[in-house]
């Protein structure tokens, strides 16, 4: 089968495509976030232990993770749009079933269910990104995406309060369900089939063999390494900003909420910014320039060790560092990709799984340390990773254009 011819250009209708896939990647992401303020209501009405509250997270991340070394084979041998039509539907099932469970337990079943939706974006969604436009224009329309998906963590909550306000907490799925169906119809209308659609059946017994030949490529390793550790700080913040900034700090949550918008203003700042130099400056220039902002911030949030309490500069610097991780995350990930000569549906599952290990390893590891040592443990921690980082990202781009990036 023909594909398509790559897109090098942006206009209005090659960028349905795209904003179909996001407003899908937008309501998986909200679906998490939405149901937050209504977990209190779910333990009461199923008569659950109030300390259950955080399985709800743990078991979407859990089915975000399940999947994907099997969608991507496969989207290589069915093709990508069959694959990611059914995850669209299967993830807006999963929203309308949820409507009638009657115990936590099957609360708990269908919030797995619906991070599988997750699985898809990134092993079927985002390599048929890349697979249809150029380069320059995959990496913008890459950091254009993320920008969309960034407003889940600051809009969700408040949102789902204020549902709350009107009905009980199945509305906020209902919610939800509406939202993916939208975007159901827009990838039907507009997703193109990128897939070359292998020959080869997909043998599940084989497939480590496809796996293990990506991951013995040291280019891949070190790329999906940098671009791993590139997000760590980012997502322990997510993570531990509720203990620093409301148990710690004594905040409001709507103070806690006005004080995320310096970071992720930060990181929609950095993406703007290399959506709008990625036509003009080579991508691995533009990966060594966000290097620069990262660790500057990452650095100045060592004057904790001096004054461990002082979270406002805590979040000030990790803006900061914020904006360089913007400008690297697109541009990198199109490069670790394509480090590979494996089919990118395969490629795509293994980036997403090995990142999902690192980002894993990671949070638990600032999780823990910061139980113990608090925020000056935290700072550092995210410091080693920035350092790390900038290392692998170094011999990932060793020999390219005969540079290679701080």
């Amino acid at each position: 089968m023909s594909t398509p011819p790559v897109i090098t250009r942006l206009t209005l209708s090659t960028l349905l495509f795209p904003l179909a896939l996001v407003l899908f990647e937008f309501a998986t992401y909200i679906s998490n976030d939405m149901i937050l303020p209504g977990m209190p209501a779910v333990v009461r009405e199923f008569a659950a232990n109030p300390a259950l509250i955080p399985s709800a997270m743990t078991v979407s991340l859990l089915g975000g993770a399940s999947l994907q070394w099997l969608l991507g084979p496969l989207s290589d041998r069915v093709g990508r749009r069959p694959v990611m039509l059914g995850g669209a539907l299967f993830f807006t099932l999963a929203c309308i079933g949820i409507l009638w469970v009657s115990s936590f337990e099957a609360f708990l079943f269908f919030r797995f269910l619906q991070g599988i939706g997750l699985c898809f974006i990134g092993a079927v969604g985002y390599a048929a990104i890349q697979e249809s436009f150029s380069e320059t224009m995959a990496v913008r329309v890459m950091a254009l995406m993320a920008n969309v998906a960034l407003i889940a963590p600051l809009i969700g909550p408040v949102a789902g309060a204020a549902i709350l306000q009107l009905g009980d907490w199945r509305w906020i799925f209902i919610v939800v369900a509406l939202v993916s169906l939208l975007s159901l119809s827009g990838l039907w209308l507009r997703m193109p089939e990128t897939s070359p659609k292998l020959a080869t059946p997909l043998q599940i017994s084989l497939l480590w063999q496809d796996y293990k030949q990506v991951y013995q490529n040291r280019r891949f390793v070190y790329g999906g390494l940098a671009l791993g550790l590139n997000c760590v700080p980012l997502l322990g913040w997510i993570a531990l900003a509720p203990v620093i900034l409301m148990q710690q700090a004594g905040l409001s949550t709507l103070d806690y909420g006005l004080w995320q918008i310096p970071v992720f203003s930060g990181l929609i700042f950095g993406n703007l910014l290399l959506a709008k130099l990625v036509s003009h400056v080579p991508i691995y220039r533009l990966i060594r320039l966000g290097s620069w902002p990262m660790m500057i911030g990452l650095i100045a949030a060592l004057y904790l060790l001096h004054d461990a309490g002082n979270w406002r500069w805590l979040v000030w610097s990790m803006g900061f560092a914020a904006i360089g991780m913007g400008i690297i995350n697109a541009a990198l990930y199109r490069l670790t990709l394509f480090a590979s000569e494996q089919s990118k549906g395969t490629v795509a599952a293994a980036l997403g799984m090995f990142n999902m290990v690192v980002f894993s390893l990671g949070i638990e590891l600032l999780k823990w340390s910061y139980a113990h040592w608090g925020n000056r443990s935290f700072v550092l921690i995210c410091l080693l990773c920035g350092i790390v980082a900038v290392l692998a990202r170094r011999e990932f781009l060793r020999g390219t254009h005969g540079e290679t990036a701080t």
